[in-house]
């Protein structure tokens, strides 16, 4: 670069300080990896910036294209998955969309789970129908409907396991057993699980999809998603429908991520233990007519949960004798438990679906899948549990018949 001493005032405030000299180049590696936060590369000559154009693995570009960042959390997050790579995203939505998109690219068919997060549903029953996309709704935790659904046309089998909010439970090999039989890509939405609570990738399912919003960040501070799944797959998905769409992560979000799964393993062991203590005492409260977690005996799939996963996760969903006012008493009352439509925060949140995060499933879709106006869903977050406790029996005095 040209002596600083000959430079402007408005040259030396965007250039002085920076040299082509990278960090690697240097003794002493950072601790924490650094965060990229740019949009775009330079490069040294005409001929680097084509080969870069060319040969993506060369180099970065543009951060819609890839970033250091970004790259770290997706090897850190295929290592957890136990897939052969990852491709992070602008949100779990981002992922869904880029995963279907990816998938769907020539057309074709779907079966899905009937009790999937709203937002996915919608996608599948509104917005790819629109595109001449059908999607067959089936009772997944029944395989044979799986197998029944299928067609010549049909491209995805798409699950939850455990689902959003019912926390019904799919047979994850079984159900890859007849995708693979197919020639059909199979999908699931791990979030609830987390890679700490079971990998799907080993029992045979095609692509694993996160929302990073939830127990991979950890803190509410984050909107991001991600999609696991074989290295081919995930070459297509970032340099067709992820970068056209551009349902791409920052850079910071990325940074921030990646920290967040620092502590995953040891934050979900904390989930998990204090899950089990809160469906215990709420499977013995008055007030509730029944408990859905998938560690308690009384759950109608506890054995496949035992077979399948590696812990139970934090999530609880609970129906009130009371119906739809005593849920809206119960949420008003609390005072440590917050009223949030997330989930996977170190903080405990609690939220009524059928009002909130499944309002926009019609109510006879609703209704047909489970989703009653007196269910409750709980997120058990990280505070000492006999507190979450107290906060719960405090909250349901006023829905005890």
């Amino acid at each position: 670069m040209t002596s600083e001493k000959k430079l402007g005032k408005a040259t030396q405030a965007i250039h002085a300080g920076e040299t082509q000299t990278s960090v690697a180049e240097k003794s002493g590696i950072p601790l924490l990896p650094p965060i990229y936060q740019n949009s775009t590369f330079r490069f040294t000559s005409a001929a680097e910036c084509a080969e870069a154009f060319q040969d993506e693995e060369s180099g970065y570009v543009y951060t819609r294209w890839g970033n250091p960042t970004q790259d770290i959390l997706e090897e850190k997050l295929a290592v957890l998955e136990a897939g052969e790579a990852a491709l992070a995203t602008a949100s779990g939505m981002g992922a869904v969309s880029v995963a279907l998109l990816t998938a769907l690219a020539d057309g074709g068919h779907v079966v899905a789970m009937e009790n999937l997060y709203s937002a996915t549903f919608q996608i599948l029953n509104e917005d790819l129908r629109r595109f001449g996309i059908e999607t067959t709704f089936v009772d997944a935790t029944d395989p044979t409907q799986i197998e029944r659904a299928i067609r010549p046309d049909t491209k995805v089998l798409y699950l939850e396991s455990p689902t959003n909010p019912l926390l019904k439970l799919v047979d994850l090999r079984r159900s890859a057993e007849i995708a693979r039989a197919h020639g059909i890509t199979s999908m699931i939405d791990n979030t609830f699980s987390t890679p700490c609570g079971q990998q799907p990738i080993p029992l045979g399912i095609d692509v694993v999809i996160h929302s990073m919003t939830k127990y991979l960040s950890g803190n509410g501070a984050v909107i991001a998603g991600a999609i696991v799944g074989e290295k081919a797959f995930i070459t297509r998905a970032k340099e067709g429908a992820l970068r056209n769409f551009g349902a791409v992560i920052s850079p910071f979000n990325a940074w921030l991520t990646l920290h967040g799964l620092t502590t995953l393993p040891l934050r979900f062991t904390r989930h998990c233990e204090n899950a089990a203590h809160v469906a215990a005492f709420l499977e013995a409260h008055p007030a509730v007519a029944w408990v859905r977690y998938p560690g308690l005996c009384s759950h109608p799939q506890h054995e496949l949960a035992k077979r399948q996963m590696d812990a139970f996760g934090g999530m609880i969903t609970l129906e009130l004798k009371g119906g739809r006012g005593a849920g809206e008493n119960l949420v008003d009352q609390l005072q440590l438990c917050s009223l949030a439509v997330s989930l996977g925060d170190v903080r405990t949140l609690i939220c009524h679906p059928a009002s909130t995060t499944h309002s926009h499933v019609p109510a006879e879709i609703r209704h047909r899948t489970g989703i009653t106006d007196g269910l409750v869903r709980i997120s058990v977050g990280l505070e000492d549990v006999e507190d979450i406790l107290v906060d719960l029996e405090q909250g349901l005095e006023s829905c005890t018949p």
